[in-house]
């Protein structure tokens, strides 16, 4: 309900006489005039004065909260937009190189190092090159076949390193760990002299050389016990328990309760394991020289291109080789990229 009130105003008539608008409206005379209200104060339709509606406290509060909402909605809208402008940058960058080797392989005109990244003739040869006159289905299954080896090993070795330091307390546990973690920070090409003496003298170099990196990548995979740890660690511990009041062995806890639990830190586990000898060239070069029975796939390809002749002659079956042994792992992680990341942030989480 609109409050109303009328004001003693004088007025003044055609005539120029000054009359009061209570004698005006005696008069019955209507004029029009200019009216000053106070503030706040309107005129409705009707020519009632009305008051002004009071505004309540939350008003103001709402209105400020809407402002911000809609700063903070441009600024994220403008900080999105830059990481998104930056990733985009930066996944051109990264691919760029993969995008050139995959033109190189296709490229028939020349067989050496061009200054152009579009071919001008396209074809396989390159890759009909690398199947026929080249070692490389030998230098791929050498690899495939020591990966496959590895990858179940150390998965094994893993896991239960992993299970026992997770699960079971035992005197000098700590401090076990602790020396792992210690040797750990030693780089692994140390030892090459001392361990390229003691395969050598086991006849595991050259064209043994296969089973040579067989047993140095899985005699220290134990080592690697702190992801799979930092999972297993996430799992509650009463399963274990209630397992264990039912009768079961510790193997059965872990087999039957603890792994179907754990798959994303197996699949990453296997997945380490057998990327670790896939794509190694300084070990795999050190114990297998130039014997093309013992190399894996880094090693030959690397032995097409070792000369300026060779390169001149070899380099675009070298990008071909690359770019065969790229599909393998790219399917791989394309299948299983959504358990990998699991095992990483489930694994990171304690240690």
């Amino acid at each position: 309900m609109t409050d109303t009130k009328k004001y003693l105003i004088e007025i003044e008539t055609p005539d120029g006489v000054l009359v009061t608008s209570e004698q005006h409206e005696l008069a019955n005379t209507k004029y029009s005039a200019d009216i000053e209200l106070p503030e706040g104060y309107a005129v409705s339709e009707d020519g009632a004065v009305e008051q002004p509606v009071e505004r309540t406290e939350t008003e103001e509060p709402l209105a400020e909260n809407k402002r911000n909402h809609l700063g903070l909605k441009v600024s994220r809208t403008i900080t999105n937009t830059i990481i998104h402008i930056v990733l985009i940058v930066m996944s051109i960058i990264w691919l760029f190189p993969f995008v050139c080797i995959v033109f190189e392989s296709f490229r028939v005109e020349s067989t050496g190092q061009v200054n152009y990244i579009f071919p001008k003739q396209w074809g396989l040869d390159n890759y009909i090159n690398l199947f026929t006159n080249t070692n490389f289905p030998r230098w791929f299954l050498n690899t495939f076949v020591l990966g496959l080896a590895v990858a179940v090993i150390q998965t094994i070795i893993v896991l239960a390193m992993s299970y026992v330091l997770s699960r079971i307390r035992f005197n000098g546990r700590k401090g076990l760990m602790n020396i792992m973690l210690v040797l750990g920070m030693f780089p692994g090409f140390l030892t090459l002299i001392l361990l390229y003496k003691l395969l050598s003298g086991w006849g595991l170099t050259a064209s043994g050389g296969l089973f040579g990196l067989m047993l140095v990548y899985t005699a220290s995979s134990g080592m690697g016990y702190y992801v799979s740890k930092g999972y297993f660690d996430t799992i509650p511990k009463s399963l274990d328990e209630a397992a264990r009041v039912d009768g079961a062995t510790r193997a059965q806890v872990m087999f039957k309760v603890i792994l179907p639990m754990a798959k994303p830190i197996v699949i990453y586990t296997v997945l380490m394991g057998f990327m670790a000898p896939w794509g190694d060239f300084v070990l795999a070069k050190y114990i297998s020289h130039y014997d093309e029975a013992g190399m894996n796939v880094a090693v030959g390809l690397q032995n097409l291109i070792a000369t300026n002749a060779n390169k001149s002659a070899n380099y675009t079956t070298f990008c071909a080789g690359g770019v065969v042994v790229a599909i393998p792992i790219t399917i791989l992680f394309m299948c299983l990229q959504k358990y990998y990341v699991e095992g990483v942030t489930g694994g990171a989480v304690k240690g």
